[in-house]
């Protein structure tokens, strides 16, 4: 008689052995992670698992190999590296789009390349959000309850029948993990990055601290209370730089739109191209520039 731990040992066991071979580990001198081949001579992995002291992919079955970045999208969270894949076979994608709440899911690891690891969870929540390495936010993310050792980013969450359904990438606490979607979306991303081609995503080239931050700088120095982003730098050669914003600078509107957070920022970055208009407060004078994209 087949019990319900029999069947979650099958479930296990056969993902393992179907698509442990296509998990690899990621690893280099100061961090560790995990990938996923996705064709011959090419594995996805997160992007925060890059470094600048060189990339080593470690297979399956032990193999060393130095990878080279093909692309990286840092604000998305995602790169792809090129290297010799062996005999290491790609991980067939799951064609059923978005998972329900309550499916199962199976997610595979292989920590720096210390060992295939997999666990058994389910789906607890679709169109989540996180944020990437520089501070943007990721929309439309998978949450899961199969547990992730560190190491586990990049590593694979899989359907019961062992096709890929997401990314993993960031653990959230309490037992909750999140991935991003292995859909259409990810393989055009995936696609451009292999051919070399970068993420065209606009920035105005400022860093920016919270709302609270400048309300409390402007009463202290006996200005009235304004709701905006303050700027805390300007990167030399970038867009707001040439539109003569300056650090110090409150950011109030961007392209009609109130900058409240830095979420307001990213999304009228998002959708923007060309001439975009600024509105700002330096000191007590009210300013409008426009920054060229």
């Amino acid at each position: 008689m087949v019990t319900a731990l029999d069947a979650i040992q099958e479930t296990i066991s056969a993902a393992l052995t179907e698509a442990g071979p296509s998990v690899v580990g990621i690893g280099h001198r100061r961090a560790h992670g995990s990938g996923i081949v996705i064709d011959a001579g090419k594995v996805l992995t997160n992007a925060h698992n890059l470094s600048r002291h060189g990339v080593e992919v470690v297979f399956a079955d032990g193999r060393r190999a130095t990878a080279s970045v093909l692309g990286a999208d840092v604000d998305g969270d995602v790169a792809v590296l090129g290297v010799d894949t062996g005999d290491a076979p790609a991980l067939p994608w799951s064609p059923n789009g978005a998972p329900s709440v309550g499916q199962p899911v199976v997610a595979l690891a292989n920590p720096g390349g210390r060992g295939p690891r997999a666990t058994l969870g389910y789906v607890s929540g679709v169109d989540r959000s996180f944020r990437g390495p520089r501070g943007r936010r990721i929309a439309g993310s998978y949450e899961h309850t199969a547990p992730l050792l560190p190491g586990s980013s990049g590593g694979p969450l899989l359907t019961a029948g062992g096709e890929l359904l997401g990314v993993n990438t960031h653990r959230i606490g309490e037992g909750f993990y999140l991935a991003i979607p292995a859909d259409e979306e990810l393989r055009r991303r995936i696609d451009a990055l292999a051919a070399g081609e970068e993420a065209a995503r606009p920035r105005l080239g400022v860093g920016v601290a919270p709302a609270e931050v400048g309300r409390r700088l402007r009463r202290a120095v006996g200005l009235p209370e304004v709701d905006g982003l303050l700027v805390r730098s300007v990167e030399e050669g970038s867009p707001a730089a040439a539109a003569g914003i300056k650090e110090g600078d409150l950011l109030v509107k961007v392209g009609g739109r109130a900058t409240t957070t830095v979420d307001d920022l990213h999304a009228v970055l998002e959708s923007a191209s060309g001439e975009l208009e600024v509105e700002l407060l330096r000191g007590a004078e009210e300013m409008t520039v426009r920054a060229t994209l």
